[in-house]
């Protein structure tokens, strides 16, 4: 059976694994097929868990404090209701989108594709399912929201008594199933059971692959739908270098306003005290929570900085028709696209924290415009990864060499 990597575009001879074994890329070491801690089973039942689990940990108190006689409770939907009647409509679409909505879709998704994988059903439009259940998932973001919870709950306590309510309870066990069915789920043996893959193509035929499922087909297909997951098949993704840069000139924009506007502004005790990314990684080490600081640091700064910078030399490369290091800028490229959503964590923290900190003239607390600029970041650098096209890496670069040879 024969698919093609994704990352160098290598066609590749791929038998079913035996259990506890993996089948890697010879070209790039892309990870083709995992057997190692993979089950089917696991990966239903966690993310059917997942899926239920959110009701509750939407629609019940995350965390609540108490002030003076005053409480306060802080809800998903509450924070993102806050920041609307705040006037910032985007960030509350947003965190909307990441926490709450793309969450349901995707482990709802993925438990219906799994329960028809498992019952060997293969009704019309499952391929498709599967394709947007693993499309939306960088975008389905309850582990990173965890972290976000974590904290803003560590944020709070540091002045005021927290208590962890049964909202928070079901929310962790949610983020927690989350990862283990990302972590259990083998996508090569479900696209296998949608779809089977065929033999290799002849040496002499032209071919495309799918970029979603990886399947082979003649290149006279371009243009019309894969037919496995349905995803429109071209040789390479369209205008990938110029969107590329486009997202990446917009990010590098944002980056800086990101980090000097603050990301939210207290008012404490009648005096107004503004909050940029740096202030809150300095009171997480001044109480003592170094940990977390370190954490907020790379994911707020670190990160961004270094998906900017790292899909930068691979635009140059490309440019520039480079044959060094493909491997390692493969690798790179793997690393970005993976630790991309983890930039979300600060803005996640202040729609934890904000429902909690309402205390009229002596404690509130609010978004502020440095929250918009990051999450935009966030967003930009993510589309960039996406829509980047690492096999071009490989053309231009194989280019390069022949064209040295003759």
């Amino acid at each position: 059976m024969s698919i093609a990597c994704s990352q160098c575009g290598t066609l590749v001879e791929l038998a079913p694994l035996r259990p506890g074994t993996r089948a890697e890329c010879p070209t790039c070491a892309n990870p083709l097929e995992r057997t190692v801690g993979r089950s089917l089973s696991a990966a239903l039942a966690c993310a059917l868990a997942t899926f239920i689990l959110l009701f509750p940990a939407n629609m019940l108190p995350l965390l609540s404090v108490a002030m003076l006689g005053m409480h306060r409770e802080s809800r998903l939907l509450s924070g993102i209701t806050m920041l609307w009647a705040h006037h910032w409509p985007m960030l509350a679409i947003l965190i909307g989108a990441f926490a709450f909505v793309l969450p349901f879709i995707r482990y709802g998704l993925l438990a219906l594709v799994l329960v028809f994988v498992r019952v060997a059903r293969r009704p019309p439009g499952l391929g498709m399912a599967f394709r947007w259940a693993m499309a939306l998932d960088p975008w389905s973001m309850p582990d990173v929201f965890l972290i976000g919870l974590a904290i803003g709950y560590s944020r709070v306590a540091a002045t005021l008594s927290v208590r962890l309510e049964w909202g928070g309870l079901c929310f962790i066990a949610a983020a927690l199933l989350a990862m283990v069915a990302r972590a259990t789920l083998d996508p090569r043996t479900v696209w296998r059971a949608i779809g089977p893959e065929e033999s290799g193509p002849a040496p002499a035929q032209a071919t495309i692959s799918c970029t979603a499922c990886d399947l082979v087909v003649a290149a006279a297909n371009e243009g019309s739908r894969c037919p496995r997951c349905a995803l429109t098949l071209h040789a390479r993704k369209p205008d990938s270098l110029a969107r590329t840069i486009a997202l990446l000139v917009a990010g590098f924009v944002l980056f800086i306003p990101a980090n000097v506007y603050p990301m939210s502004t207290d008012l404490e005790l009648g005096a107004y005290v503004p909050h940029r990314i740096v202030d809150g990684i300095r009171e997480l080490y001044e109480a003592g929570l170094w940990p977390l600081g370190i954490l907020i640091f790379c994911t707020s700064i670190a990160i961004p900085f270094l998906k900017l910078a790292g899909l930068g030399w691979l635009l140059v490369s490309t440019r520039r028709r480079s044959v060094a290091h493909l491997r390692l800028k493969t690798r790179l490229y793997r690393f970005i696209e993976e630790i991309g959503r983890w930039s979300s964590t600060d803005v996640f923290t202040i729609a934890v924290f904000l429902p909690l900190i309402q205390f009229g003239a002596l404690a509130t607390a609010r978004a502020a415009r440095g929250a918009v600029a990051f999450i935009l970041v966030v967003i930009l650098t993510m589309l960039a990864s996406r829509v980047f096209d690492p096999r071009l890496m490989w053309d231009a670069g194989l280019e390069n060499e022949r064209e040295r040879r003759v």
